[in-house]
């Protein structure tokens, strides 16, 4: 089958284990992005199965539209970036693994450690200092005996939890209503409002999956509830923050720092882009899942699932 592989921007994948899954196959990897629909189409004309590097690449109906020869679409985890009504109305399999159980993303929770401390200890600015001859350029934080307020009772949380433990902080909690009963159940401390979570928290994590619900749940109201000497931390997606809440709050000084890996167009390419460039923003392109461990066990499925198609058994089907 002709295989085409979108958005693999550093063709990292040629080089895992997994890769020779798609041995046999007609595959042709894609290292840039596009985002005009007919410029995309023009280039996957002759496809036949289309694997997605998670979010990267919308599935949108006007794209399946133009694509005859498609017969499925492989990828991992969920799906709010494809169209699956469409999927099913152009005869296009989706297939999709969801995790379930106890697997961990430990990739993204180790970025999230990462930039808790960058952002606590100055790090890019003590970096570039000393590369520029000046020596020190601050001074930083000690993050034992400080708070981490984790807004999210999943997985990818509960390790940043095991890290903060380490350290000697305290960890408190805020999430919906039921996983904060499971929260509390389990022993954890839940804070006793939101308020009071942004409030006296020294740290902010964020760490909800992108939905109808939780979409632009963190408001500019939250944020300026930080204080100044606090920091904000998102390795989720930059949806679940309002429209320019965060760079409204950091002009405010509330939280005095942000530290980021996910922005609301991807890539941002644009060095001048507001939020990018402000002083008190800590950034990573996109990289909690760029490992090459956690690509190898993500596209292991991915690929998995385009040879159990080939061979009639097709699994973790979406939609057929």
């Amino acid at each position: 089958m002709k295989v085409h592989i979108l958005d693999d921007w550093f063709d990292t994948l040629r080089g895992l284990p997994c890769f020779s899954k798609l041995d046999g196959h007609d595959v042709t990897v894609w290292t840039d992005h596009l985002d005009d629909p007919d410029a995309l189409a023009a280039r996957l004309k002759d496809a036949e199965v289309l694997v997605l590097f998670r979010e990267r690449t919308k599935v949108t109906r006007k794209l399946l539209e133009k694509l005859p020869n498609l017969r499925l679409v492989s990828q991992r985890g969920t799906y709010p970036h494809i169209d699956v009504q469409a999927c099913a109305d152009h005869n296009v399999m989706l297939c999709s693994k969801i995790p379930s159980g106890g697997g961990v993303n430990y990739a993204a929770a180790e970025l999230t450690w990462a930039l808790i401390m960058m952002g606590m200890r100055d790090l890019p600015n003590q970096m570039a200092s000393v590369k520029a001859g000046n020596w020190q350029s601050g001074v930083g934080k000690t993050l034992r005996g400080k708070r981490l307020g984790l807004y999210g009772y999943g997985r990818i949380a509960k390790a940043v939890a095991g890290y903060a433990e380490a350290f000697g902080m305290q960890t408190v909690w805020w999430a919906s209503e039921a996983s904060r009963a499971c929260a509390k159940a389990d022993g954890a401390t839940v804070a006793e409002s939101r308020a009071e979570f942004f409030a006296n928290s020294d740290i902010v994590s964020l760490h909800l999956r992108l939905n109808a619900q939780t979409r632009e749940i963190i408001s500019l109201e939250d944020l300026l509830q930080m204080p100044q000497s606090a920091l904000l931390v998102n390795t989720s997606r930059a949806g679940l923050i309002a429209p320019n809440a965060l760079l409204s709050a950091l002009e405010h000084g509330r939280p005095g720092r942000a530290a980021i890996d996910v922005f609301d167009v991807e890539p941002l390419l644009d060095a001048s882009d507001p939020l990018l460039s402000h002083p008190n923003l800590i950034a990573t392109p996109h990289i909690g899942f760029v490992t090459e461990e956690e690509f190898e066990k993500q596209f292991s499925d991915i690929f998995d699932q385009v040879v159990a198609f080939e061979n009639g058994r097709p699994e973790s089907v979406i939609v057929s």
